[in-house]
């Protein structure tokens, strides 16, 4: 998980230092590597048990490439220090919960179904993206919404953090399994430490153009 989030930023960093975010945000890239993250999550997902753990492994970093390249438009639009103290803080909830995840003895099964909601929250957030193309303010829906998507992905991140516990327990004698249940595993708790990030960030974060 660490080692694609490192893949992430240093990819989000070289393509705003190279220049090469301008002709991915003009040509309309962007569009293409959104499309193949969903691709590679679905695959990976989806067939992780038929795949070879190289492969696996490569889908997960690959998917790590593409999103520093869909994230490297927020180092034009927030300032420095909103993005170093939205990871910061980021950081210090994901710990929190992953923490305990791994140490409570409550199952944590339940919180799974909390999936779902991520549907209605996509939903809600592209129509507050369609009313800001308007012209109308979205604010305070944003706000709600932010906090709403910061909930769910701390709950996920120690519902993910105990499915870790119950992989090894369950493919113990199965190295293979071991190995591509690990990359599922660092898929999703890199997917909610992304998540956490970009939701304080939208809270907190100052614009570079404010």
């Amino acid at each position: 998980m660490f080692a694609g989030l490192l893949v992430t930023f240093l990819v989000g960093i070289g393509a705003v230092t190279t220049g090469l975010i301008y002709p991915l945000i003009t040509s309309g890239l962007f569009i293409l590597t959104s499309i193949a993250e969903l691709v590679l999550v679905f695959v990976l997902s989806a067939r992780v048990q038929t795949l070879q753990p190289s492969t696996a492994t490569g889908i997960f970093f690959a998917y790590a490439v593409l999103n520093g390249l869909n994230l490297s438009s927020i180092f034009l639009a927030y300032d420095f220090g909103s993005l170093i103290l939205a990871f910061l803080v980021g950081a210090v909830y994901f710990g929190v919960m992953a923490v305990y995840g791994n140490v409570t003895n409550r199952d944590l099964t339940g919180w799974g179904p909390a999936h779902g909601g991520l549907v209605a929250l996509i939903v809600c957030g592209l129509v507050g993206g369609l009313f800001s193309l308007f012209g109308f303010g979205f604010g305070i829906m944003d706000l709600v919404l932010c906090a709403v998507g910061l909930l769910i992905f701390m709950g996920l991140t120690a519902y993910d953090t105990q499915m870790l516990k119950y992989y090894y327990s369950y493919f113990g004698g199965d190295a293979a399994m071991l190995h591509k249940s690990s990359i599922i595993g660092a898929l999703n708790l890199y997917l909610d430490f992304i998540n956490i990030f970009l939701y304080i960030l939208r809270m907190l974060g100052r614009r570079s153009n404010d």
